[in-house]
C-alpha cells in the first residue's frame, strides 16, 4: 500500500507542455468564411435574446407599476 503512494506524483512540468503542444496540433481553426458566419450569427442572436429581454423588462414594469398604484 506504501508503495503506490510514492509512484502518484504530479507530472513534471515539462510534460505537461508537451501535451499541450500535441493538443493544439489537433486543433481545426475555422476558415475567414466559417468565422465571419458564426460572428454574424452570435451578434443577430445577440440582439434578438437583447431585444426579448427589454421587452419583458418594458411589460413587467409597466405591470408592477399598474399593480403598485392600483388603488381599491
Amino acid at each position: 500500500m506504501g508503495d503506490s503512494a510514492k509512484s502518484d506524483k504530479a507530472p513534471k512540468p515539462v510534460k505537461f507542455w508537451d501535451g499541450v503542444k500535441v493538443e493544439f496540433k489537433k486543433i481545426t481553426w475555422p476558415n475567414k468564411k466559417d468565422l465571419l458566419n458564426q460572428s454574424i450569427a452570435v451578434a443577430a442572436i445577440s440582439i434578438v435574446v437583447g431585444a426579448i429581454i427589454a421587452v419583458l423588462d418594458l411589460v413587467l414594469q409597466y405591470g408592477v407599476d399598474f399593480l403598485t398604484t392600483f388603488s381599491m
